[in-house]
C-alpha cells in the first residue's frame, strides 16, 4: 500500500512538473494575434465604448539614455559570451544594448483612418457658440474702425505691433474661419491621444491678443488632453500684465499657470523655461502669444506624436490680420497652399512649394507630410523626448535661429518633422510701425547673427561655407563654447548635413541654389564720401538708393561674387526701367552683369558696357555711360561692418 502511495505521488510530482514548464513554455511563446511592438500595428479605428478592449497591451521599449552603441562591439561580445556556457544572456539587457538612442514610440496607437462621408470622431457635431451674436469680428469678419480712432490706432500700433483699439472690440470667444481643407472632416482618430501642456511665452504682449490665445485653446481644445496651459512672462513690465493678469486666469481653478521671469531671458531661453515649468502634460505645444487655434486642431497635430514619439509636428499657420482681424490661408505653396519649411543661405526663413517627392509619399492631400524646417513659433514634441534632445541650445540668445537649430537636430539625430494640413492655427503677424522689444542691456550686439553662427557651426558641416558666403560679417563674430554641443551630436551619432541635404532638404538648393565664392563684400561708398548703396529694404524689382552710411551691414551690407554677381541676400542688383538699379531675386545663373575693377574704383554694367552710376542729392542709383572723369562713377568696397 505504501508503495503504491509513494509511486501515486512522485508520478503526480512529475506530471505537475511537466505541465508548469508547458504552462511557463506557452506564456513566453508570441502568439499569432499577438501585436508585436516591432511590427505593424493595428490600422483600424476604434468601435465603441472602452477603446481599451480594442488593443492588446504592448511592451514598452525600455527607457535607455545615451549614445547608440557600435553594433559589431555588441557582436564580438555576444560571440564571446556564446561560448561561455556559464554566461546567461537576459534578453531585455540585449534590446537595452542595441536600442540606446531615442525611444521611438511610447506606446501602441491606430493610424487615423479617413472614411468620406462619415464626420470624424473629433469633429463638433453643433457650430461652436459665438463669442457675441453677430458681434465685431465674428466669423473672422474684417472689423473696420472710422477715422476717429485713427491716432489711438497708431499709437497701439506702435506699442503693440497690432491694432488693440479693434482687438479689444472682439470677443475673447469669438468664432473664425475654417479654412482647411473639406477632407479634413472625415478623418477618424484613436481617442488615445497623449495629454498637452501649452506653452505660451510673452513680454509686453497686449492684453486682448494674449488672452484671446488662452480663450481659443480652452475653447477649442477637448478638456481630457488638455493638461494645463503655462503662461511664462519674461519680464513684462506693463501694468494690464501684473495683478489684473493674476486674477484673470483665476476663472479657470488653476488649468491655467503663470511663471514670471526674474530678468528677461528673450524668448528663445523662455520656452526653455517653459519646457521645466510644464510638467502635467505629455506633450509640449509651444504657440506664440497673439495667436487663435482652429477647429478641431488637436488630434490631428498630436496623433502622429501619439504614434511615434520621435515625430515633431506642426500645424499650417494661417494669416491674421493685424488690423482688422479677418483669417486667411498664408500665400505661396502648391496647388493646395501647401508648402515646405526651407530657408536660403543666409538663413532667412522661406516657404517652398510642397514637392512631387513628398506629394508621392501620401495617399490624401490632407495626410501629414515632411519638412527639413519649421519657423518655431508653433509647434507641438513629446515632452521627455524634447529633454532627451537637450531643449534649445543654451547659448541662443533672445530671437532667432531656434528654429532651424530645433529642426535639425530632430532631423539629424533620428526624428522626424512633419507639417500638419488639417491642424491649423491663425498667427496675427505685427504691423508696420511698431516700435519692437529690443534685446535688454546685458545682452550684446547682433545676437540672431551670432545665434545663426552657432546653428551652422554646430550642425551644417562643410555647408557652413555658403553661410558664411552669404553672411561674410559674421566670419569674425565671436558666437560662445560649443564644445558640449558638438560632443552631443557625436555621442548621439547624428547624421551628416550632407545626408540631410540629399535626403530630406534635396529641393532648398533648387529654390535657393548654393552661392558662388565671394570676391569682394562689404558697404558700396561713393569714394571720399559718406554716401552708401542701401537696399532700402526693398525686395523682388524695388530700386536701389543711397543713403548715409551707418556701418551696420544690413540694407548697406553687398558682395560680389565669382560668377559675377551684385547681391545682397538671395537678391541681385539689375538694370531695370530707364537705367535704374533694381535689386531682385535670383538664381546663381542669373545676372551674372557687374565686374568690380577695384584699382579704378569702378562697377562695370557688362551687357551694356556702362558705369554704376549716382546722384547723391537725389538719392539714385542708375548706369550710364562710363567717363573716368566723373566722381560719381567712382566707389570703394570695403568691409569695415560692426556687428
Amino acid at each position: 500500500m505504501r508503495l503504491k502511495v509513494g509511486f501515486l505521488l512522485r508520478s503526480a510530482l512529475v506530471v505537475g512538473t511537466f505541465l508548469g514548464l508547458l504552462l511557463l513554455w506557452s506564456s513566453l511563446s508570441p502568439k499569432n494575434d499577438d501585436e508585436s511592438p516591432f511590427g505593424k500595428r493595428e490600422e483600424s479605428v476604434f468601435g465603441k465604448g472602452d477603446p481599451a478592449g480594442h488593443f492588446k497591451p504592448v511592451v514598452p521599449w525600455p527607457h535607455v539614455e545615451g549614445v547608440e552603441v557600435d553594433l559589431n562591439s555588441i557582436r564580438l561580445k555576444n560571440e564571446k559570451a556564446d561560448q561561455d556556457p556559464n554566461h546567461q544572456l537576459n534578453q531585455r539587457q540585449v534590446i537595452q544594448k542595441q536600442f540606446v538612442t531615442f525611444k521611438p514610440q511610447t506606446h501602441q496607437y491606430s493610424s487615423p483612418v479617413l472614411r468620406k462621408g462619415v464626420l470624424g470622431n473629433f469633429e463638433p457635431k453643433e457650430p461652436e457658440p459665438h463669442g457675441i451674436l453677430n458681434g465685431p469680428g465674428e466669423g473672422a469678419k474684417p472689423l473696420i474702425l472710422g477715422p476717429e480712432y485713427k491716432e489711438s490706432v497708431q499709437a497701439s500700433i506702435k506699442e503693440f505691433g497690432f491694432n488693440m483699439v479693434a482687438s479689444d472690440m472682439i470677443s475673447m470667444d469669438r468664432t473664425i474661419s475654417d479654412l482647411r481643407n473639406d477632407e479634413c472632416k472625415y478623418w477618424h482618430y484613436d481617442d488615445r491621444l497623449l495629454t498637452s501642456s501649452v506653452v505660451i511665452v510673452f513680454h509686453n504682449e497686449g492684453w486682448s491678443t494674449l488672452m484671446r490665445t488662452v480663450h481659443s485653446v480652452i475653447k477649442r481644445t477637448p478638456p481630457q488632453y488638455l493638461a494645463e496651459i503655462v503662461m511664462i512672462d519674461d519680464f513684462s513690465n506693463k501694468v494690464h500684465l501684473k495683478e489684473r493678469l493674476e486674477e484673470y486666469i483665476k476663472q479657470w481653478n488653476g488649468l491655467v499657470k503663470l511663471f514670471r521671469n526674474d530678468k528677461r531671458e528673450g524668448l528663445i531661453q523662455a520656452r526653455s523655461i517653459g519646457a521645466k515649468k510644464a510638467t502635467k502634460g505629455q506633450v509640449l505645444i509651444y504657440l506664440d502669444a497673439h495667436c487663435e487655434v482652429g477647429i478641431n486642431w488637436y488630434a490631428p497635430l498630436i496623433a502622429p506624436i501619439s504614434k511615434d514619439r520621435t515625430v515633431c509636428t506642426v500645424p499650417l499657420i494661417d494669416y491674421i490680420d493685424g488690423n482688422v482681424y479677418t483669417m486667411e490661408p498664408q500665400q505661396g505653396g502648391d496647388e493646395d497652399g501647401l508648402a515646405r519649411g526651407a530657408w536660403d543661405w543666409s538663413l532667412l526663413w522661406k516657404r517652398v512649394p510642397l514637392s512631387q517627392k513628398e506629394k508621392s509619399k501620401r495617399q490624401h492631400t490632407t495626410q501629414p507630410y515632411r519638412s527639413p524646417a519649421m519657423a518655431g513659433g508653433l509647434f507641438a514634441i513629446e515632452r521627455d523626448y524634447f529633454f532627451e534632445l537637450g531643449l534649445y541650445d543654451p547659448g541662443l540668445q533672445i530671437w532667432g535661429g531656434e528654429n532651424f537649430e530645433i529642426s535639425y537636430k530632430i532631423w539629424q539625430c533620428g526624428g522626424q518633422l512633419l507639417f500638419v494640413p488639417c491642424s491649423r492655427v491663425g498667427h496675427i503677424y505685427r504691423l508696420q510701425g511698431w516700435q519692437g522689444n529690443p534685446p535688454p542691456a546685458h545682452v550684446g550686439s547682433s545676437p540672431t547673427l551670432k545665434n545663426y553662427v552657432r546653428v551652422v557651426e554646430v550642425w551644417w558641416d562643410e555647408y557652413k561655407d555658403f553661410f558664411y558666403a552669404s553672411r561674410p560679417e559674421t566670419l569674425t563674430l565671436a558666437y560662445g563654447d560649443i564644445s558640449d554641443l558638438k560632443r552631443f551630436r557625436e555621442e548621439h551619432r547624428c547624421k551628416s548635413f550632407k545626408w540631410f541635404m540629399e535626403e530630406i532638404a534635396y529641393d532648398i538648393p533648387l529654390h535657393y541654389p548654393l552661392p558662388p565664392k565671394n570676391v569682394e563684400w562689404g558697404e558700396i561708398r561713393g569714394l571720399e564720401t559718406s554716401y552708401c548703396i542701401d537696399s532700402m529694404g526693398h525686395t523682388n524689382g524695388g530700386n536701389v538708393e543711397i543713403g548715409p552710411c551707418h556701418r551696420m551691414g544690413g540694407n548697406q551690407l553687398f558682395r560680389i561674387n565669382e560668377a559675377n554677381q551684385l547681391m545682397q541676400y538671395d537678391q541681385c542688383l539689375t538694370r531695370g526701367d530707364n537705367s535704374a538699379v533694381i535689386i531682385t531675386h535670383c538664381d546663381r545663373n542669373q545676372y551674372t552683369e557687374w565686374k568690380y575693377f577695384k584699382d579704378l574704383h569702378r562697377f562695370t554694367h557688362m551687357p551694356t558696357g556702362k558705369c554704376l552710376d549716382r546722384s547723391d542729392l537725389l538719392h539714385k542709383v542708375f548706369i550710364s555711360d562710363c567717363d573716368t572723369s566723373k566722381t560719381t562713377q567712382k566707389w570703394e568696397m570695403n568691409n569695415i561692418v560692426a556687428v
